[in-house]
């Protein structure tokens, strides 16, 4: 069984590389920011609750995402193992985590603010079936259109650069101690997360010896 956690900025390709981890291992991706969507989606009191920090460009309160992780681990339907995205976000939560599971590794995407703001300004989002873009790197065949169903693409509300230099802000000062903790217990494989995808994805594997 193999049990990682994957952590970067956003817009670092966490959800990327876990997917094609996940892919090829038969893991399970457990994205913190997928369920919040679902519940955003769904109209949910808990939804409710999350839109309004995102939107305002803030973290959610460290309880919500702690229960949510915690119950979402409890589900134990990852079989072969899982990779865990969006999750901790700072020490609290790191503290929270490494008291409560052992897992195998940290996989620590490192990637510049520059690159950040490009990639994520440049992020589209299928409105009808939900795949993601990149007008850099995934572009559609279409512009503004979906490959696969047709949909309109769009820009979630939270890429604008106010609201992603306040996630960068929030990252350097949550979130990279929050590795830090996470190393003290866990290895910890820091990867340059500036370089294609697919490389990032060979030295993903490299470090992780698999």
């Amino acid at each position: 069984m193999k049990k990682y956690v994957i952590m970067g900025v956003q817009g670092s390709g966490k959800g990327t590389q876990a997917k094609r981890l996940c892919d090829d291992y038969d893991l399970v991706h457990i994205s913190v920011g997928d369920i919040f969507r679902w519940h955003i989606q769904a109209h949910t009191k808990l939804g409710a609750k999350v839109r309004r920090g995102i939107e305002g460009g803030n973290l959610v309160e460290d309880d919500i995402v702690q229960e949510v992780v915690s119950e979402r681990l409890e589900e134990h339907d990852w079989n072969y193992g899982f990779v865990l995205d969006g999750f901790p976000r700072n020490k609290a939560q790191a503290v929270f985590f490494i008291e409560k599971y052992d897992i195998d590794a940290v996989i620590h995407l490192d990637v510049s603010d520059d690159v950040v703001m490009k990639r994520v300004l440049s992020r589209r989002l299928c409105s009808k079936c939900g795949l993601d873009y990149n007008l850099f790197y995934h572009r559609p065949k279409v512009d503004g259109v979906c490959d696969v169903c047709g949909g309109r693409l769009v820009q979630r509300a939270d890429d604008n650069e106010a609201a992603v230099r306040k996630r960068m802000k929030d990252y350097h000062e949550g979130t990279e101690p929050a590795i830090a903790v996470m190393g003290k217990k866990e290895q910890v494989i820091k990867v340059d997360a500036s370089k294609d995808s697919a490389e990032v994805q060979r030295l993903i594997r490299e470090g992780l010896g698999i």
